[in-house]
């Protein structure tokens, strides 16, 4: 008997006598290739034997789903100096997670964040930011550097992290599980720097904006989480 997953998500199994086709829900990708071989001995007991190949463990993870109970909390990440920092340090916080970059056109919002973030900081607001230079390249600094560009000319002071990929096999865990939550208005993909994930104090994506949103065109959406 062999096992294989095929892109309609549908397990055939066959052996000498019989054929029928199962589907499945589980697993949505033909990449994951499931082999049964079967064996029968003298006395007819059957043996099996499962090989499960993964091209790589991140392409498998990448086709399964998040569980629905998955929050922000559940994941970890790296800080500028790439030291893994648990987002459960945030619990009951209100998050707005931004991927940024120091040399776009949407480069001044980090203005606008850090506006947003002097403000309402003391009553539970974090801005959370991801250098990501996926975009044209425009975040080709070391995190140090992106750190003092930021400091120097914006004076930012919320928590700033290692640069990221937001799209692609190679993609955050984070940004894949955000982009589950919340699509953008031509699918899930991050189109540009400056992306803006909206997380409420429950650890739960309620809302995401566009680049060309302005972090002061959200301050009515923060107001009414915290």
């Amino acid at each position: 008997m062999v096992v294989t997953v095929l892109r309609k998500a549908a397990i055939v199994f066959r052996t000498t006598d019989t054929i029928r086709i199962t589907p499945i829900r589980t697993i949505a990708s033909a990449r994951i290739v499931v082999r049964i071989f079967v064996c029968t001995d003298k006395n007819s007991a059957i043996n099996l034997r499962i090989s499960i190949l993964f091209c790589t463990f991140a392409a498998v993870i990448n086709h399964l789903k998040f569980p629905a109970t998955m929050t922000i909390y559940d994941f970890t990440v790296l800080d500028t100096k790439k030291q893994p920092v648990k987002l459960d340090l945030y619990k009951g916080k209100v998050l707005l997670v931004v991927n940024t970059a120091t040399g776009c056109g949407f480069t001044p919002q980090y203005e606008g964040l850090e506006s947003l973030y002097k403000k309402y900081k003391d009553n539970g607001l974090v801005v959370l930011d991801f250098p990501c230079n996926q975009f044209a390249g425009q975040a080709p600094g070391t995190e140090e550097e992106i750190v003092s560009f930021c400091q120097l000319k914006y004076n930012v002071s919320f928590p700033q992290f290692a640069k990221i990929k937001v799209n692609g096999e190679e993609a955050d865990p984070l940004y894949k599980w955000l982009k589950e939550q919340k699509s953008g208005t031509f699918g899930k993909a991050i189109k540009w720097n400056f992306t803006k994930f909206l997380v409420d104090k429950e650890g739960n994506v309620v809302e995401r904006y566009a680049p060309v949103t302005k972090p002061d065109e959200i301050e009515k959406d923060i107001v009414k989480l915290l």
